[in-house]
């Protein structure tokens, strides 16, 4: 994902490549992947989609969708409300999301910013829980990391999960590259066991190697743009078995 408040770009750095893209009437439609023929897709949105068209998005194929909420401790998506609500009348399972810029403050305050603002969950089956988008600093090139040591990137990704799982009941998904998490946490295996993955890789036909400690992914980002409005993205299961992971059973 990239910031609400900066242009968007593609993220050469993040992922090696990016799918193969078919131009048809002058716009790119990325290739979805032979995974998804039995997987829910789904897409996430932020401020860059402004008002979605979420009946069509529906439509073309989307079951669920991750809204972007907040980033750092200020930032708040000023179409969150619609978007969030809007993805859910039109039948759409949903959740939100918060960049996190660790050298802002602390992950306990981000996570407080987060919830206050629209990352909470409720088991009703339609609210994904919370997630934590952690990945290469899009403000300082130099500063990947945000500065921080691996034990330290860490620790801080630990206070935010505390903080979010206190307040809501649920540990958050995170999403990341294996690149990055591998880099700057220096490959740590302390989240895998109660942290779902959202991982990102554009360059392949699968998500390849996930970051160190997960042996399987919930959701896989293989795009930032296609059919649906934003990054695509499919869930690893069925669509049950995607309403039971809402439910948190």
């Amino acid at each position: 994902m990239v910031p609400d408040h900066k242009p968007p770009r593609r993220r050469a750095r993040l992922l090696a490549a990016s799918v193969a893209v078919l131009a048809i009437g002058g716009s790119a439609l990325a290739e979805i992947p032979a995974a998804a023929a039995s997987r829910p897709e789904g897409h996430d949105v932020s401020s860059h989609q402004r008002d979605v068209d979420w009946p069509g998005a529906r439509a073309k194929g989307a079951r669920f969708v991750y809204v972007k909420a907040t980033e750092s401790h200020t930032y708040r998506n000023p179409y969150f409300a619609r978007q969030y609500n809007g993805s859910r009348e039109a039948g759409l399972i949903r959740g939100a999301y918060h960049f996190a810029l660790p050298d802002r403050s602390s992950g306990k305050t981000q996570a407080a910013h987060f919830v206050r603002h629209g990352g909470g969950w409720t088991a009703d089956g339609w609210t994904l829980p919370p997630a934590l988008d952690i990945e290469y600093n899009p403000y300082d090139r130099d500063e990947k990391c945000y500065g921080l040591s691996r034990s330290g990137m860490a620790a801080w990704i630990k206070a935010f999960s505390a903080e979010v799982h206190r307040l809501t009941g649920r540990r958050p998904a995170i999403y990341t590259t294996a690149h990055w998490w591998n880099g700057c946490t220096g490959s740590s295996r302390a989240f895998a066991a109660r942290h779902p993955l959202w991982v990102a890789r554009y360059d392949s036909a699968g998500p390849g190697t996930l970051p160190a400690g997960w042996s399987t992914w919930t959701f896989w980002q293989y795009d930032n743009g296609g059919r649906l409005p934003g990054d695509q993205n499919l869930f690893n299961g069925s669509l049950d078995q995607l309403r039971r992971f809402a439910r948190g059973s």
